[in-house]
């Protein structure tokens, strides 16, 4: 039997112009995902994922000798024969010299809060059969790859993708001390980060300057140490993507009258919200509908 765990993500800065190169602030969650592979007599993959109440939300066996996506209904189901094919083509004698595998995944966090239901799987996936996660990513579900490097480091990061394609990543001291002014709020919607590219690809034209720009934000949020200065740093990265993508900031949508900054984490419309407050901001969030508001120190590793 075989276990592997990987972490959760979120990205502090940089989302969507992370795909062009900007260098991002990435942050490992204290959530993630298990997997847990045993070994069986038959030449099938007996697939079970269990979320984090241990309520079982997807089961499913596929047969090794015929993992067509044709054959299935169940667009998880799909994806899992999707992510099976890309394995062989990184690995190919893998499937053909085991028998079968029973699988279990477990989330410690709600499918929808979208911190990596995708890229845990990919990584864990990666570390079992022995192929490059990155490489295994780009076969199946795209993106830049930061959350693949927060499912394996256990500290903030910054990544940035190269002109050549390779990518630079290096863990960072974020560690500042106003932390515990600053909160991840749920906008009760999760968010298709694959949609959220499209729409970013569409729309945005020159962002060479941009990216200058945000580069130097990400620097500057690593190591200032006021919460005033964070939060200017914050709303002018608001800005500067609202720009981009032509949407407005989540605050002026919102959260227009909230006594704080702020900002959006990955694909803008859902998923979480970083929010900057002196006080604790949980009353007035959860007046307006957002009931899982998470301190800084609960939700990172």
């Amino acid at each position: 039997m075989q276990t592997f765990f990987s972490n959760g993500k979120l990205l502090l800065t940089a989302e969507y112009v992370v795909l062009d190169g900007a260098l991002s602030l990435a942050i490992p969650t204290d959530f993630g995902q298990s997997m847990v592979v045993e070994p069986i007599n038959e030449s099938k993959i007996i697939w079970k994922s269990f979320d984090e109440t241990g309520a079982i939300w997807f089961e499913e066996v596929f047969l090794l000798n015929n993992l067509s996506s044709s054959d299935y209904d169940n667009p998880f189901s799909k994806r899992l024969i999707e992510i099976f094919n890309a394995v062989k083509q990184l690995n190919p004698n893998f499937f053909e010299n085991s028998n079968g595998f029973e699988i279990a995944t477990l989330l410690d966090f709600p499918r929808h809060w979208g911190l990596g239901t995708s890229s845990t799987l990919i990584n864990n996936i990666a570390n079992w059969v022995n192929v490059d996660a990155y490489r295994l990513l780009e076969l199946t579900f795209g993106g830049s790859g930061y959350d693949i490097a927060c499912a394996q480091h256990s500290s903030p990061l910054t990544y940035q993708l190269q002109p050549n394609k390779s990518k630079t990543i290096n863990t960072v001291e974020f560690n500042p001390g106003f932390k515990e002014q600053l909160y991840f709020v749920y906008l009760n919607k999760k968010q298709n980060s694959r949609d959220g590219i499209a729409q970013y690809k569409s729309n945005s034209t020159n962002i060479s300057a941009s990216i200058s720009e945000i580069n130097a934000i990400t620097l500057a949020c690593i190591s200032c140490e006021t919460l005033t200065e964070f939060n200017k740093l914050i709303t002018t990265h608001e800005s500067i993507i609202s720009k981009l993508i032509k949407q407005e900031p989540v605050k002026h949508t919102l959260f227009s009258d909230f006594n704080g900054s702020v900002k959006s984490l990955g694909a803008w419309g859902g998923d979480f919200v970083l929010a900057t407050s002196e006080t604790n901001p949980s009353p007035y969030f959860k007046d307006k509908g957002f009931d899982v508001i998470l301190p800084y120190s609960e939700m990172v590793i």
